[in-house]
């Protein structure tokens, strides 16, 4: 019997053992304390980060575009908020030229602190990998910079195929004797595309973020779980804050700002929960125990 047939016979036969054990380690790890850290970081570079990607794309296609396919996924990250943060990069986007090369290069500064916390709460997590694997501070350096190209080669693309679904929207056509339309899908596809790119983001970011070699099953392991997890939080969090929340009574003005930092929490949480399944699946079957990295 291989390895990976062992671990999936392992979780398969003790799923609550295993869970348990994915708990344990995450608690040990402080994984709340990292995920608040991932949180507050991503809040500083969100808008930065999409800004900077939306500037460069405005240039090669259509703005207005741009910003309803962004509109779309802000929705799978911060639930019942994607209209005001659109605001803000529609007001900024306006006036972009005013912030000079200086400013610029400060906004490519803060997009990189999200990633680059990222990589520190991994290392966390993968502890057992960090103390045989080092990494050159080069590749560290350049992991988000690389990352936001990614993100905005996705965006570009989902943007085209957007208004490619769009123009079809309104067209029908006849395949074997029925006709058939585009017309109220479109919103579904989008939705689906974005659930797959959810789970390709997530595993690449399990496939790079961790030192050392990661198997892409794992990854995807990972991914999958994250996704999954998120999509229902989601429309708790939504539901939430749109029945039951008092946010808006206690901080007022700032309200928006704090379901923002929330949101960004509870997906971090969930993020670091899908790394912390993989490195307690990878140590199955070996030496190491199935419990966690950080004894307390």
């Amino acid at each position: 019997m291989t390895t990976e047939t062992s671990r999936v016979r392992y979780v398969l036969e003790n799923p609550v053992h295993f869970t348990g054990s994915v708990i344990r380690g995450f608690r040990a790890n402080q994984g709340f304390l990292l995920a608040g850290a991932v949180a507050y970081y991503t809040l500083l570079s969100i808008v930065p980060m999409l800004a900077l990607i939306l500037i460069v794309l405005s240039q090669l296609t259509d703005l207005q575009l741009l910003l309803d396919t962004t509109r779309e996924y802000l929705s799978l990250v911060t639930p019942g908020q994607a209209d005001n943060l659109t605001t803000q990069l529609t007001a900024f986007l306006h006036d972009w030229k005013l912030v000079g090369v200086l400013g610029l290069l400060m906004l490519l500064l803060f997009s990189s602190l999200a990633f680059t916390t990222l990589e520190n709460a991994m290392s966390v997590i993968f502890l057992h990998r960090v103390a045989i694997h080092r990494r050159h501070f080069l590749i560290s350096a350049i992991i988000p910079y690389c990352y936001i190209l990614f993100l905005a080669l996705g965006l570009f693309l989902v943007s085209t195929v957007s208004g490619i679904l769009d123009s079809l929207d309104a067209r029908s056509f006849t395949f074997m004797g029925q006709v058939w339309s585009f017309s109220g899908h479109t919103t579904g596809v989008i939705y689906g595309i974005g659930l797959v790119g959810e789970v390709l983001l997530l595993s690449s970011l399990y496939l790079v973020m961790p030192i050392g070699r990661l198997a892409p099953s794992h990854a995807l392991i990972g991914g999958v779980t994250a996704t999954v997890l998120w999509e229902l939080t989601r429309h708790f969090l939504i539901w939430y804050f749109s029945t039951l929340s008092i946010v808006n009574i206690v901080y007022g003005t700032f309200a928006t700002a704090i379901i923002i930092l929330l949101s960004l929490e509870v997906g971090a949480i969930i993020m670091l929960l899908g790394a912390q399944v993989i490195s307690e699946y990878e140590r199955i079957g070996t030496n190491e125990p199935v419990s966690g990295n950080l004894r307390t």
